[in-house]
């Protein structure tokens, strides 16, 4: 039934004749002869667990291995030949910006753009440095020398930066390449997770580094550190700007093509006040951008260390053991202002000051000194918005924190609620396109709807793109209905998805057009296409392709909105008024089965919110819908055996891709095919980094998806957009089996609560932040934000864990323990999800929300205190599980009768009080 998959090349043909809008990667340019890069041979330095090979001629790595039983080769040097003329980057490299003292204007000098052979000036078993200055205009006025030292443990790379004119010197700019191989092009899926690496910054001053993780997520981890004072300030982007003659890199470009399989290469900036004053004027950095001012004959020196962890999950450990500081954030970096978060900090230096900028956006108690030595510390959210925790330790070492205080989560989602049902609201009835009505897209930066776009689909309704907003005010129905609002996401169903969006009657009912909105100005006179917008790209489908029915991917949007209103009709009263709970139910199913008939290709890959096909399986077996349940089983063990049969599961549309992993997890985990789950867990967890930054933690690599979504395209890495949600579904669903494997939570909930970073006070929710230095904002398109908020939705909750290093934690809540007993206030967004990791406990509610939970850790006994009945709720209705257990059944106290499985509970005008039995 399924085709093998492709290689990256032959698939992105398909794709691109199939005019799917998925496609578009930089064109490649023709190869270029080999520079003369190798006509001084390489040497060879061995540090702790890693071999170097360094090119003579240039000074700069060939190779960068490390020296276990199965090693591992950090940089591209399969590309080598390839990438040896000049304009392309290589780790070694250095970007500068130069002025003299009291000058207007900018130097830039790169090692990279003319590369002449370095003057060695040692060459022995534990150091290779040279003279590049050669490799600089003749008007530079600074002399680079380079290092590659071997210290042992670590590898150094050094650079001594000496000011060759009568003058002072200002020095704005030193970026230092980062450049590695996480470059898939012409690739298959099999040789890039073999053999690519992807790297995260956490752009931290003095205690930043970069961690260089295999794709497969797998394997030992490199850290760059910064060292001797060489702090981490920015991450400036290495962009692929071409001549069109040459086919050479503009000055501080690289050639190597940019797209889906190239995300692109770094610059570690130690300083970048020259960027700030001109491309990224206005744009708030992650630190304050500086520069520094050489005297005649004076030398800057800057260096890097680089180490190895040995897996993912020990990258601190390894920090620490390097004596570098480590911080560790709990939830993580994202506070909402109702909620106490913690964080732990471990140096061999005291701290000697802290303080916060913006000055009281942030609040801190000392805590003490835990018995392991952890620095501990309470903080509260005070001022809406993105702040810097800075500290400053006893020997002049400065780290720096990037936090993202929100507003409380249900108040968010209440915000974002509004606007999406009133700002967003499109009612205009004689839309020739049929899109009325509608939570449509929306320009923030002009406060206006998106009702029409060049992307056709961004305003049509369909596609990630297009159903973002209106997929995101079913989710948030979901969480938490409102009468008004379940009324209008009622009237979008009945009359823009059933018969318009989605076929109602004949052969192909139940398929999902690929846009509502299309560009043939003939079908449509009346209708008055923008004159300015250019409406000649392939992305202006004509009506023809925008009732195409064959893209899988918009099926699953549509099936949430019917299960989301299923489960308002099911678990409430009074809200969902238009069809029974079983409509809504057999609506999901059908539109689910629909994908087998109507958009089959597709299907063979995971699907973007896939996890809702999991949870409408379950539900129909609850509802004793046998048959359709053992129709939909049959088919997704069907997609599950072709999963199992590849190597590495998660093929998708783009030829690399890092969404379609969530459902594949679902379906191999649910059929038992443990090898596949763990293989596609691995993957998450390898461009799913941990680190100290709220744009960062959690935040799963996309960087193309500005392209089909955005306001602003281009290839850029997107902080929380909508892969941070999806991932987090399987992270913390293996955590729940997992309980003793908090690195499993502290990314899976980062990237959870990601979800809501893009909210902003008013409501409007962004498809993604910007995190190219700029722009540093989120970007003012709604676009794809909804599968990222379903993401956030499914998976929200309170999770309380008891910690050996850092004691008893809440995520999602605030915790107090009194002797013997932990009392919780529940304040996620949901307060209907809530798991003891002590106990393995996993309490779901489907109707109903909790208040607080206690747990007595001396009895074990568990007392959850449930909110008090409303108009719409009278009756919990509570799930207990133990997922690490299967064979466990707890179960309530005192008499209470099953409903579908869950324990139903009345509830009364006060909180009401059940206790848990194991």
């Amino acid at each position: 039934m399924y085709k093998s998959a492709l290689p990256i090349p032959v698939r992105l043909a398909i794709l691109c004749a199939l005019a799917v809008p998925f496609a578009v990667q930089a064109q490649k340019p023709e190869p270029l002869p080999p520079g003369p890069m190798f006509s001084g041979g390489h040497m060879t330095l061995h540090s702790g667990a890693l071999g170097l090979d360094v090119l003579r001629y240039s000074g700069t790595v060939a190779s960068l291995t490390t020296t276990g039983a199965v090693p591992w080769n950090y940089a591209p040097t399969d590309k080598l030949s390839e990438r040896s003329q000049d304009t392309f980057y290589h780790l070694g490299d250095i970007d500068l910006r130069v002025r003299a003292a009291g000058a207007t204007a900018w130097q830039a000098l790169s090692s990279a753009t003319h590369r002449e052979p370095q003057k060695i000036l040692t060459a022995t078993d534990h150091e290779l440095t040279g003279d590049i200055t050669n490799s600089l205009p003749p008007d530079s006025p600074v002399r680079i020398v380079r290092s590659w030292k071997d210290d042992g443990d670590a590898l150094l790379l050094s650079f001594a930066l000496t000011n060759t004119t009568n003058s002072p010197l200002e020095i704005g700019g030193v970026g230092m390449a980062m450049v590695f191989n996480n470059i898939m092009n012409d690739r298959t899926l099999e040789q890039a997770y073999s053999e690519c690496s992807f790297y995260d910054p956490y752009i931290g001053e003095d205690a930043g580094y970069v961690q260089v993780a295999p794709l497969k997520g797998t394997g030992p981890v490199l850290l760059v550190l910064a060292d001797q004072h060489t702090p981490f300030e920015a991450w400036k982007p290495i962009l692929d700007r071409r001549s069109r003659t040459t086919h050479l890199g503009e000055p501080g470009n690289d050639p190597t093509p940019r797209g889906t399989t190239f995300e692109g290469s770094f610059d570690w900036m130690v300083h970048s006040a020259a960027f700030a004053e001109t491309e990224w004027k206005g744009a708030q950095e992650w630190n304050p951008p500086t520069a520094e001012t050489l005297a005649p004959g004076a030398s800057a020196h800057y260096t890097l260390r680089f180490v190895v962890a040995p897996d993912i999950r020990q990258v601190e450990s390894t920090l620490a053991a390097h004596h570098r500081p480590v911080a560790v954030g709990i939830p993580g970096y994202v506070v909402p202002q109702d909620q106490s978060a913690r964080l732990f900090l471990r140096s061999t230096q005291p701290v000697r000051a802290m303080r916060s900028e913006p000055a009281g956006a942030l609040s801190w108690h000392d805590d003490g000194t835990l018995p392991g030595g952890l620095l501990a510390y309470t903080l509260q959210g005070k001022q809406w918005g993105r702040a810097r925790l800075v500290i400053e330790y006893a020997d002049g070492t400065t780290q720096s924190i990037a936090y993202r205080v929100i507003k409380p989560e249900r108040e968010a989602i209440a915000d974002m609620g509004h606007f999406l049902f009133n700002d967003q609201w499109f009612d205009q009835p004689n839309d020739p396109f049929y899109r009325a009505p509608s939570v449509i897209s929306y320009d923030d930066s002009v406060h206006a709807q998106v009702t029409q776009e060049s992307r056709v689909w961004i305003a049509g309704l369909s596609d990630e793109g297009g159903a973002g907003a209106w997929l995101a005010a079913a989710m948030k129905e979901f969480l938490e209905p409102d009468a008004a609002e379940v009324a209008k996401l009622e009237r979008f169903v009945d009359e823009t998805v059933w018969g318009h969006l989605q076929v109602a009657e004949g052969e192909h009912r139940y398929g999902v057009h690929k846009s509502l909105f299309f560009y043939q100005p003939s079908l449509v006179p009346a209708f008055q296409y923008d004159p300015k917008t250019n409406w000649t790209s392939w992305t202006s489908w004509n009506k023809e392709s925008s009732d195409d029915l064959g893209r899988s991917y918009n099926y699953p949007h549509v099936v949430a909105a019917y299960w989301a209103l299923y489960t308002i009709a099911r678990n409430t009263h009074g809200l969902a008024t238009h069809h029974p709970w079983q409509w809504y139910l057999d609506q999901a199913y059908e539109t689910t089965m629909a994908m087998r008939t109507q958009a089959p290709y597709y299907t063979q890959f995971g699907q973007m919110e896939g996890t809702v096909f999991v949870r409408l399986l379950d539900d129909l077996k609850r509802e004793g819908k046998t048959e359709e349940a053992g129709k939909l089983e049959s088919w997704m063990r069907e997609r599950a055996e072709h999963w199992r049969s590849e190597a590495y599961p998660f093929g998708s549309e783009m030829p690399w891709d890092s969404t379609g992993q969530e459902e594949v997890y679902d379906w191999t985990r649910y059929f038992g095919f443990a090898d596949k789950a763990d293989v596609t867990l691995n993957a998450i967890l390898g461009y799913t980094p941990v680190l100290p930054s709220w744009g960062y933690n959690g935040s799963s690599r996309r960087y193309w998806d500005f392209l089909y979504g955005g306001k602003y395209p281009r290839i850029e890495r997107q902080l929380h957009h909508y892969g941070s949600g999806l991932n987090a579904i399987p992270l913390l669903a293996e955590y729940r089996s997992h309980p003793d494997d908090l690195y499993l939570l502290r990314a899976g909930y980062a990237g959870m609560t990601g979800a809501l970073t893009t909210i902003d006070t008013k409501g409007f929710a962004s498809a993604a932040f910007h995190s190219f230095p700029d722009r540093m904002a989120d970007d003012p398109y709604t676009g794809d934000y909804g599968p990222n908020f379903f993401g956030h939705a499914v998976n929200t909750g309170t999770y309380i864990v008891n910690d050996k290093a850092m004691g008893w934690l809440a995520f999602g809540g605030n915790l107090s323990q009194t002797h013997d007993v932990i009392d919780v206030s529940v304040l996620d967004s949901s307060r209907r999800s809530i798991f003891l990791a002590p106990l393995g406990l996993w309490i779901t509610l489907d109707g109903g929300t909790v208040d607080r939970v206690r747990l007595n850790t001396r009895t074990q006994r568990v007392t959850l205190m449930l909110s008090p009945a409303t108009q719409t709720v009278s009756t919990a209705r509570l799930r207990l599980s133990v997922p690490a257990d299967t064979s466990a059944h707890p179960r309530l106290s005192g008499n209470f009768a099953l409903d579908a499985g869950a324990w139903t509970v009345p509830l009364s005008s006060k909180e009401t009080s059940v206790e848990v039995e194991r």
